[in-house]
């Protein structure tokens, strides 16, 4: 992939990161266990103990990967390999997290993908500002996995090559 590809890429996947970790962090802040779980019986805290780990999680990484892209984009001299290398962790450490969640509080139904209905579909009924959280950063994640589906298997494929020296 050309340097200017790898430049856009980044700053396009840096953008759908900070949008999606402001959504998270506003959420995080604005809600805690006892609020999401009103009803306070054992099945209700377990799944919104795993659903904001998860989230908690999803934050912490998606901020980390926002940083290092921010840092590769100030460079005076752009570092391509340095940059495959942050999209592969944006792949697989945001993208993989937000679709496998941990604690399988939700996951993606492939059959409604395509049907303009939400593909999200979640074990348990969430609170609605949960439900919504995920919704609203549903787009970033998509796009993100659109964007990087090159990282999943060919970039690794690429530097195990180059390593054998093929």
């Amino acid at each position: 992939m050309p340097e200017a590809n790898t430049r856009d890429l980044c700053e396009a996947a840096r953008n759908k990161l900070k949008s999606a970790a402001e959504r998270l962090e506003t959420f995080l802040n604005q809600y805690s266990l006892p609020q999401l779980a009103e009803e306070q019986d054992e099945e209700s805290v377990r799944y919104y103990k795993g659903f904001l780990s998860d989230l908690r999680h999803l934050l912490v990484f998606a901020e980390s990967n926002y940083e290092k892209l921010g840092v590769l984009l100030r460079r005076s001299n752009f570092d391509k390999e340095a940059a495959e290398k942050a999209l592969y962790h944006v792949y697989h450490d945001c993208v993989n997290l937000f679709f496998y969640p941990h604690s399988e509080s939700y996951s993606e139904d492939g059959r409604y993908a395509y049907t303009g209905q939400e593909a999200i579909r979640f074990r348990k009924k969430p609170a609605a500002e949960a439900r919504q959280v995920i919704y609203d950063i549903t787009i970033n994640f998509e796009e993100l996995r659109d964007d990087l589906t090159y990282y999943e298997s060919d970039y690794l494929t690429q530097r195990r090559m180059q390593k054998s020296g093929c």
